[in-house]
This record gives C-alpha cells, sequence and structure tokens, in this order.
C-alpha cells in the first residue's frame, strides 16, 4: 500500500478525533473514565479553539512572507488580544444573552477582508495590509467560534452545535468532489481551484440540504433551523476554499503548513470552517431576534 495514502489516512482518521472528542461530552466521558471531573467539555474545546488559533496565526504569517518590521511581531499579540476579549464572553456565556453592534462590524469585516484579497491584492503587499488581514482572517472567525456551542456550568451538557458544522462542511465538500469528479463540466474559478466546478457546487448544496434535514430531524435541541444552516454550509464552504487558494497563490505557496501529514496545516483544513462559522453565527444572532 502507498505509503502517503497510510500516512494520509492515519492523520486525517486522528484529525477527526481530536475534532470528535473536543466538540462533543465524548472528550469529557472518556476523560472521566481515568479521572472523573477532571476536565470539563468547554475546556477541551477552548483549548482546541486556541490551538487552532495559534497555529493558524504562524501559518498565515509564514503564508504571506512578512518583512522585518514591527508588524511581524505584533500580529500574535493583537489576535491574543481579540481572543481574549471574545474568551470573557465565552466562560461568562454572554454570547447568548447580549447582542452587540460590534459583532456585525467585526462580521462587515471579514467581508472586506475577502474582497480585499480579490480585487485589491496588491493592498496586501505591503506589512500593515499583511497585520491586518491576519487578525481579520485568522483571530475573528476563531473567536466567533466560541460563540457556537452553548454549555453549563453545572452540569455536563455541551451542545453539539460545532460538530454538526464540521460533519455538514466535511460532507459539502466530499459531495461537491464527487459530484463534480463525474459530471461536472463548467469550472468555477479555474484559475484558482481547477477541480472546482458549477455541477459540484450544485450537488454539494443539494445533498447537504438532505443530510441537513435529517439533522433537523433528528437533532431538535441545536439551535436554529439547520435546513437554514445547511444551505448557509453548503453555499459557502466552497468560498472559504477559494480564499485560502488565493491567498497562498498570491504568495507563492503550495500548502500553509504540514501539522497534518498528508493534509497539510490548519488553515488548508480549515479554510471552509473560517468563512462558514462567521456566517453561521451571524444566522444564529439574527434568528435570536427575530
Amino acid at each position: 500500500m502507498d505509503k502517503n495514502l497510510i500516512q494520509r489516512t492515519i492523520s486525517g482518521i486522528v484529525y477527526i478525533a481530536v475534532i470528535i472528542l473536543c466538540t462533543t461530552p465524548l472528550g469529557t466521558q472518556l476523560i472521566d473514565q481515568v479521572s472523573p471531573g477532571l476536565v470539563k467539555q468547554q475546556y477541551l474545546y477552548y483549548g482546541l479553539i486556541t490551538f487552532l488559533l495559534l497555529v493558524g496565526t504562524w501559518e498565515c504569517i509564514k503564508i504571506m512572507k512578512f518583512g522585518d518590521g514591527y508588524e511581524k511581531w505584533i500580529v500574535l499579540p493583537i489576535v491574543l488580544l481579540i481572543f481574549y476579549m471574545f474568551s470573557k464572553r465565552f466562560f461568562h456565556h454572554d454570547f447568548y444573552f447580549n447582542f452587540r453592534l460590534s459583532e456585525i462590524l467585526a462580521l462587515a469585516l471579514i467581508v472586506i477582508a475577502v474582497v480585499t484579497l480579490f480585487k485589491f491584492t496588491s493592498e496586501l503587499y505591503f506589512d500593515s495590509g499583511k497585520l491586518i488581514f491576519t487578525v481579520i482572517y485568522v483571530a475573528l472567525p476563531f473567536s466567533f467560534a466560541l460563540g457556537l456551542p452553548k454549555f453549563s456550568s453545572y452540569d455536563s451538557h455541551f451542545s453539539l452545535e460545532v460538530i454538526f458544522l464540521f460533519i455538514l462542511i466535511w460532507s459539502s465538500d466530499t459531495f461537491a468532489y464527487l459530484v463534480g469528479k463525474f459530471f461536472g463540466k463548467h469550472k468555477m474559478a479555474p484559475k484558482i481551484s481547477p477541480k472546482k466546478t458549477w455541477e459540484g457546487y450544485a450537488g454539494g448544496v443539494v445533498l447537504t440540504l438532505v443530510l441537513s434535514y435529517f439533522v433537523e430531524m433528528y437533532q431538535p435541541q441545536l439551535r436554529g433551523n439547520w435546513m437554514v444552516v445547511g444551505f448557509l454550509i453548503a453555499a459557502f464552504a466552497p468560498l472559504g476554499d477559494l480564499v485560502e487558494s488565493q491567498l497562498k497563490r498570491t504568495f507563492g505557496v503550495k500548502d500553509s503548513g504540514n501539522i497534518i501529514p498528508g493534509h497539510g496545516g490548519v488553515l488548508d483544513r480549515l479554510d471552509s470552517f473560517l468563512i462558514c462559522v462567521p456566517v453561521v453565527y451571524l444566522y444564529f444572532i439574527l434568528e435570536k431576534l427575530i
């Protein structure tokens, strides 16, 4: 058997296992068998997001090839400051009871960053532009990810929005790939991602909606309507892939890193996640207001 295939398979299984253990109560249940009450599920999840944030920030700095100016050295402190502000809200359950205008402004910044990457690429050749883009592209999505699950400080409750977000992203990517492989004829963005087709995109949307129907039917405790969430994920997940592909293409980089052997870096694996999280979070905000 091909050694690369074995490596990809093992690292992929480990990656998925870590995601499951840190985004569902299974993580705490497993630890409780060794030392009951040692770690609460929200801390496992917070640890996962913090780790992904740190690695993702480092990868983005490497991709964008910062110069020797001060910007390179203040990226991480700014990212951590923003994440700290969201972390306080995470541990005080403030995401679920208070809506803030700053959230909408932060979401708008993500849109501006994406538009800049595709339409005003020259702005990212300056270290100041690289600094702003890295902070927006990495810090804000991972920070908003803290606002997706709900948990209790008094019992073992930890909601499952994040794991189903991952499942629908994975299914969207898989469905789009398979449909595109067998039926794809019209390229979406041949210069950025040659394998993506409009047929694959449509197939990913339709089949992910089918899966979302079963999530909505059998997981009624989840926040929001998951037919809507599934549509948003299927619609925006390909954009996440195109954003990261455009970023690597702009700076002549093949992979964001190699922390997941055979699969690349954190940004390679979570490109769709970085775009879907803010979109789904915005939907949860609007759904709560309505």
